[in-house]
């Protein structure tokens, strides 16, 4: 059965659903999501691209930053690298090819743990990892307890199913998915849980009449839930979103709500509706609620800084006046960071938060450019 179909069943069974109900079953349905159908959707072939799909300069990078972390937690023996919505591991992948060159002592205590919903990805993993293979301690669906590490998680929150809210002048209300002789539509009613009204009174925002703006509930559960597998380490969040006070502003009065495919945005106000399971949804991350939230479930915030300070701290330009050797590979290494830099584009739009727990407050080096956020 065609998800829109299993999807206007359901609605006809139980009433219209939140749109985070929606965009839960059309992303990751088991057999029929947009993610957990495919084993990758990202690249020249997919839909968008990712600082993964430039190459393996951002891997090489964000290796330096864990490798730091490492031998900040004490060199221990073991070390937990827990990648969160994984793919098919190209990102681990890159990460432990600079690793094993870079840093052998790290690589070999780094212990290597996958998660991802999509079951046809997870098959992939040993493959794309090749010779990294053995590195591999888990490939499984949900974070497990009791690591001593770092969980990173690049371009997760904003595919997290959102709740989408308007402001009328009679108060806050949730826009919910119905459905109309077949055709999906949109209706409001009251929000469907207190905590999404409780939700801007913690970042301090609130809507004016008219306004939409999304509530990522899920990105909230999902960083406390980081904080209880992890018993000692980090926690790095890579994705695109804003603080709160420009998140819910006239800035964004329409909302972030957006659909992708074949690497152009679907116009339309309710473009999400259409052909769910056949395109990507995601929503602007809300970089006040994410940091509030790990710091109630027990991290300190350590870094909130854009992808550009980020790589500049790391020594992305050291590293490419060291390339040596083929002028092609160097050129295609210095494109790749131009396109991982450049203001306005991932440099700017994408922001790394990082948080620790029981590291104490360390200087990283990711942040010796300071911590700032455009």
């Amino acid at each position: 059965m065609p998800l829109r179909a299993l999807i206007v069943d359901l609605i006809r069974a139980r009433g219209p659903i939140t749109v985070a109900e929606f965009i839960d079953l059309a992303l990751y349905h088991p057999t029929l999501g947009y993610y957990t159908a495919a084993r990758q959707r990202s690249g020249r072939a997919g839909d968008f691209f990712t600082s993964v799909d430039v190459g393996p300069l951002f891997g090489e990078m964000l290796a330096a930053q864990l490798d730091e972390m490492w031998q900040i937690a004490g060199a221990p023996a073991r070390f937990d690298l827990v990648e969160a919505a994984a793919g098919n591991g190209r990102l681990a992948r890159d990460v432990l090819d600079a690793a094993r060159r870079d840093a052998p002592a790290f690589y070999e205590a780094a212990a290597l743990h996958l998660v991802e919903r999509s079951a046809l990805a997870r098959d992939a993993q040993r493959d794309t990892l090749g010779p990294h293979a053995g590195k591999l301690a888990s490939s499984l669906e949900t974070l497990h307890s009791g690591l001593t590490g770092v969980i990173f998680a690049n371009e997760l929150l904003d595919a997290l199913p959102v709740h989408l809210v308007v402001m009328r002048d009679e108060g806050l209300r949730e826009v919910r998915v119905a459905e109309h002789d077949g055709a999906l539509v949109t209706t409001e009613g009251p929000p469907s849980t207190p905590a999404i009204a409780r939700y801007f009174a913690r970042v301090g925002a609130s809507l004016r009449p008219g306004w939409m703006a999304e509530v990522n509930l899920a990105a909230e559960a999902w960083v406390r839930d980081a904080a209880q597998r992890l018993d000692r380490g980090f926690l790095i969040v890579i994705d695109y979103g804003h603080e709160a006070a420009e998140l819910f502003s006239a800035s964004h009065a329409s909302g972030t709500l957006r659909t992708f495919g074949h690497h152009a945005t679907h116009p339309g106000a309710r473009a999400w509706l259409d052909d769910p399971g056949g395109r990507d949804i995601t929503a602007h991350v809300d970089l006040t609620g994410v940091r509030l939230a790990a710091e109630d479930a027990g991290f300190a915030t350590l870094a909130a800084l854009d992808q550009t300070y980020f790589l500049i701290g790391l020594g992305i330009a050291e590293r490419l006046s060291r390339d040596m050797g083929d002028p092609v590979a160097a050129l295609r290494r210095r494109l790749a960071a131009k396109t991982l830099l450049v203001p306005g584009g991932m440099g700017s739009t994408h922001k790394v938060l990082i948080f620790g727990k029981g590291v104490g407050a360390p200087s990283l080096a990711c942040a010796s450019f300071g911590g700032r956020l455009t």
